[in-house]
């Protein structure tokens, strides 16, 4: 059988076993805190779904083997004693499998055809394959038996409930081998293009060339890199559908889209070394706008959500962005991208600003990315200070790219308006103490144990000193040993697997660190980065984690986990190597 592949080792209950491009994966996750005893093909085409079951047989008695399954980037196996089963990628549509002392049974998930729900299974007469044609996704899977024999092939036509399957065996001490394609209506018979050795060897060599462009400082120091890359390359899928760009979701779990801020992170940690895909990250959800210039809150294969925005987070990302590109926007992509941050900033200034208001308000608190967030307990449409301080930052942006481009009178229009924002915000928010939140309808004002009422620290070096400091000392009170609580421990209203309301985020992690070390508090944004990346290497690329015990919590495969990850870590790494970057 095949050698053991090089590429970090990790658990199929925690990220699913996929492939650049690939629009399924293999994993026992069938839905938000539901797990199969089997592992299951799961596409993300038209949703979340488990499409087939895939289950190694013991080949004497035909009963289901006790197995272990383990996964690497290229190669994942099901194991015992006498036995093993291999899958690995050939393309994003296509898995080859391989077994020997193992017979496999691949089944329809779903045993009962409606109508309109459930899966068809029929023998194709063209080449003699086995096809699996499910409503949910609108997709066909095909299996194609390469070596072996297919025996108690069932429920082939099908209709109501019935047990759509086949099982794959060996002939008298040999392998087999088979193939499984997802694709839309036909495609031409399956042909087998390459050993399964090959497909694995392949595998491998992409994922390895990923990595070493995406992280090339990556040392002994940073020994969660690997696996944070593959999250990131894993949950990638192509264009199709509503998705115009290649993209990565958020995971090829159950939270399989892309939300529009979470984006903005992966397009960071990938931009040095995968200039194209970053941009392609950046500027997925700028092409789904609406009339009014909003950002779609979340958008997937066949589904854009306008019902809630996200923080305009977007000119702080490519203020950086355009840093870390290995090579400048040319003209065209600079006026393309100040047109949609300027639409994206004139919705936040005449949309969501009422008669009269110098600053803007969120409607709920899905709209601030901190959708429970204790900030928004007496009120939900409310004017905060990080929502001022996000659209500062935009109004930077677009000045400094507008003067690129020649045109003065806006760059100074720009400037004007972000003084006045800060000056506002400032005036209005900061009590000397604090930023407090103000309902936008009653003109009452509060403050919060959340985090959320501290992400003006973001502004950076264009906060006054005094602010600064007092910011960062109110955010070292959230510092447990695993990294920033998002409300304050000794809050009566934290909660330990509370969402917002306790757990430690990793956007919120790279804000508050970019923030503080562009303000000058380097020594707390380095124990900030180094308490977050520990919480990684330990516990890995949760959606959340447990502020007070690192536990990760709901998704365990999320890639702004795993680019924030990747950014702390690059920039320590290129402090290490540069150490006259001090600390303060």
């Amino acid at each position: 059988m095949t050698a053991a592949p090089s590429g970090p080792a990790f658990s199929l209950h925690d990220i699913p076993f996929s492939t650049h491009g690939s629009w399924f994966d293999i994993s026992p996750v069938l839905a938000e805190k539901t797990y199969a005893d089997d592992l299951h093909l799961v596409s993300h085409q038209n949703g979340m779904h488990a499409v087939l079951r895939l289950v190694p047989l013991d080949p004497t008695t035909g009963e289901r083997a006790e197995t272990r399954s383990a996964a690497r980037p290229s190669l994942l196996t099901w194991t015992r004693e006498s036995g093993r089963i291999d899958l690995a990628y050939e393309a994003p549509d296509t898995v080859r499998l391989r077994g020997a002392g193992l017979g496999l049974r691949v089944t329809a998930a779903a045993r009962t055809l409606t109508p309109f729900t459930g899966t068809y299974a029929f023998r194709d007469p063209v080449d003699g394959a086995y096809v699996f044609t499910s409503y949910e996704t609108g997709r066909r899977y095909r299996v194609t038996v390469l070596s072996g024999t297919v025996v108690d092939a069932t429920g082939g036509q099908a209709l109501g409930s019935a047990d759509r399957g086949l099982t794959i065996t060996a002939d008298a001490g040999g392998t087999w081998e088979a193939a499984v394609e997802e694709f839309d209506s036909a495609r031409r018979p399956y042909r087998t293009r390459a050993t399964f050795a090959e497909v694995v060897a392949v595998a491998e060599q992409t994922f390895a060339d990923f990595v070493d462009t995406v992280a090339p400082w990556r040392s002994s120091g940073t020994p969660a890199a690997e696996l944070a890359a593959y999250v990131l390359w894993s949950a990638t899928v192509n264009p199709a559908g509503l998705v115009t760009r290649p993209a990565v979701l958020m995971s090829k779990h159950w939270m399989d889209k892309v939300w529009s801020w979470d984006h903005c992170f992966n397009a960071l940690a990938l931009a040095p070394g995968t200039p194209a895909l970053a941009w392609d990250q950046f500027s997925l959800p700028f092409d789904h706008l609406d009339e009014s210039g909003a950002l779609p809150d979340s958008l997937t294969h066949s589904e854009v959500l306008h019902n809630f925005v996200k923080p305009p987070i977007h000119g702080w990302t490519l203020s950086h962005l355009r840093r870390r590109l290995p090579a400048p926007l040319d003209r065209d992509e600079l006026a393309d991208a100040y047109d949609r941050l300027r639409r994206w900033t004139d919705f936040w200034l005449t949309a969501r600003r009422a008669p009269g208001a110098a600053l803007p308000h969120y409607q709920h608190g899905n709209d601030s990315g901190w959708d429970n967030a204790t900030t928004f307990d007496p009120e939900r449409v409310v004017v905060t200070a990080d929502l001022a301080a996000f659209l500062v930052l935009q109004l930077h942006e677009l000045a400094a790219l507008a003067t690129e481009l020649g045109r003065g009178d806006e760059a100074r229009g720009w400037l004007d308006t972000a003084e006045a924002t800060q000056a506002a915000m400032l005036d209005e928010l900061w009590t000397g103490e604090r930023f407090v939140a103000r309902g936008a309808d009653s003109g009452d004002t509060w403050g919060s144990s959340s985090l959320l009422d501290l992400m003006p620290i973001a502004l950076g070096e264009h906060l006054p000193e005094s602010v600064a400091k007092t910011l960062a000392t109110r955010i070292e009170a959230h510092l447990t040993p695993y990294g920033l609580a998002t409300e304050l421990p000794t809050s009566p209203h934290y909660r330990p697997d509370g969402y917002w309301r306790g757990p430690i985020w990793a956007p919120a992690t790279v804000l508050v660190e970019d923030g503080l070390r562009r303000a000058g508090h380097r020594r707390l944004a380095d124990e900030i980065s180094a308490r977050f990346r520990r919480l990684c290497e330990t516990h890995g690329f949760a959606e959340n984690f447990d502020a007070l015990t690192g536990t990760g919590l709901r998704d365990r495969a999320y890639t702004w986990t795993a680019a924030a990850y990747l950014l702390l870590a690059e920039g320590q790494a290129l402090r290490t190597a540069s150490p006259a970057s001090g600390t303060a």
